[in-house]
């Protein structure tokens, strides 16, 4: 069979053919996520959304868990190529410490019933801030000590 040659890639006019083109794209794109995550034994989460703002999903495991795993190494490969230029720069485990100590002070000094819409977006970054800390160093942890493999039969294969 002859091979076609070079296709030259630009957006395709007709509204109907486009529509077609993505239905078999994204279809081929799901299949390849799929082979990939059965031959490799990868953990794959795929988002598509269509140009009428569709949302087409698939994952090998949790997309939810894929998501946060993604977070957590996405979080710790910043600090590590930031050199930890948070805004607590006292060291990897005193960072967590000083988070702590600043939500500490913070319910100290202020009472979440009483408090206004500010402070509570003020505490809700230092807490969220706390847990992505918290996750990244479990990941790089689990990482390091060889546990953050899970069970091949914990994953649940859809498609």
């Amino acid at each position: 069979m002859a091979r076609r040659g070079r296709v030259e890639l630009r957006r395709i006019e007709d509204r109907t053919s486009r529509q077609v083109r993505f239905s078999k794209r994204r279809s081929g794109l799901f299949k390849k996520a799929f082979e990939l995550s059965v031959l490799c034994d990868a953990e794959v989460a795929l988002l598509v959304f269509s140009p009428a703002g569709r949302l087409y999903e698939y994952a090998s495991s949790s997309i939810e868990g894929t998501y946060d795993r993604y977070q957590a190494f996405a979080g710790a490969g910043k600090d590590v190529s930031e050199g930890g230029a948070s805004n607590n720069n006292d060291g990897d485990p005193s960072n967590i410490q000083s988070r702590l100590k600043d939500i500490t002070s913070w319910s100290l000094q202020n009472n979440a019933d009483d408090s206004d819409a500010n402070e509570l977006v003020k505490l809700e970054k230092l807490l969220t801030d706390a847990l992505k800390k918290t996750k990244s160093k479990k990941i790089l942890a689990q990482r390091n000590s060889g546990a953050g493999t899970i069970a091949s039969g914990e994953n649940s294969r859809r498609f």
